[in-house]
């Protein structure tokens, strides 16, 4: 059977939806994304009207795989907990939500989870084999595990208790502007001990961090003086919309009985990818 080349992103925010058809092979928007802001009320079936609506956008992408993410846990298309949005949330079948709105069949995931298997695959951690830990850096934190290239979903390595304090209400942006710490003080105050918490946790070989403070990683990654390659993602506010494309295809070509070449983390040794990653970490210095 012919691998999939062409998916469909769409990724959930509190303040804009997005969407966009994928080049998969590429990694890469095959239109430009279309946007809309999320109702003040985003209840579940105003948002799955947006998905709908954006869906019924790209007739490039009809028929191809549908991915969705969503800004909290989500376990088998059920959603536990929403993030910024209408608590009824909680409880609901999100996969038959949108593949009722949308007339297909639907992968739903965790926002982080989606950008950690975009940057596994194309981005910042692309050909790293092992443990690939993504942390997104905002108003809290994020986070994503990938292991020899498989998502190991809903991890919220976030809300770890460090130090007697929630990690994301320390180790976040959203702290540091809070605080009005300068990135220094932020590095070596409060990532270095959230990022030690996790290498311990669970040894990894790579740390990407994302989130928009990533834009300005060479202010602060220098300062954080880890075991681990840390580096900054690559994809940026793509990430989101790529990786919910790539999952659903992935979940595809297991259903049709496909090795899927969409896999992440395949082709490339080890050694080489850290070596890699270590240089990037220099290039920040």
């Amino acid at each position: 059977m012919s691998q999939l080349t062409t998916g469909l992103g769409i990724d959930i925010g509190g303040s804009g939806i997005k969407g966009a058809p994928v080049d998969l092979a590429a990694g890469e928007f095959l239109q430009e994304r279309l946007k809309i802001l999320t109702p003040e009320h985003a209840t579940p079936a105003a948002v799955a009207e947006i998905v709908g609506r954006i869906a019924e956008h790209f007739p490039v992408a009809e028929g191809a795989p549908l991915g969705v993410t969503f800004p909290g846990v989500v376990q088998n298309g059920i959603v536990h907990t929403a993030a910024n949005l209408h608590g009824h949330w909680v409880g609901t079948d999100a996969r038959a939500l949108f593949a009722e709105a949308t007339g297909r069949s639907v992968r739903v995931l965790n926002d982080a989870d989606a950008a950690a298997l975009a940057e596994a695959r194309y981005g910042a951690a692309k050909g790293v084999r092992g443990v690939v830990l993504l942390t997104t850096l905002g108003t809290g934190i994020g986070t994503a595990l990938v292991v020899d290239g498989r998502l190991v979903p809903n991890t919220e390595f976030g809300h770890l208790e460090i130090d007697g304090h929630d990690a994301e209400s320390r180790a976040s942006s959203g702290a540091k502007d809070r605080e009005d710490l300068s990135y220094h003080e932020w590095a070596t105050k409060r990532l270095h001990r959230y990022y030690r918490v996790l290498e311990d946790l669970v040894w990894p070989d790579l740390i990407v961090v994302g989130g928009g403070v990533s834009r300005k990683a060479d202010k602060f990654l220098p300062h954080v003086d880890i075991r681990t390659p840390i580096v900054a993602a690559s994809l940026r506010n793509s990430a989101g919309i790529v990786g919910a494309a790539l999952a659903a295809a992935q979940d595809a070509d297991r259903e049709n009985g496909r090795d899927s070449a969409l896999e992440t983390g395949r082709g490339a040794a080890a050694d080489t990818a850290r070596d890699a990653a270590a240089g990037a970490v220099d290039g920040l210095a």
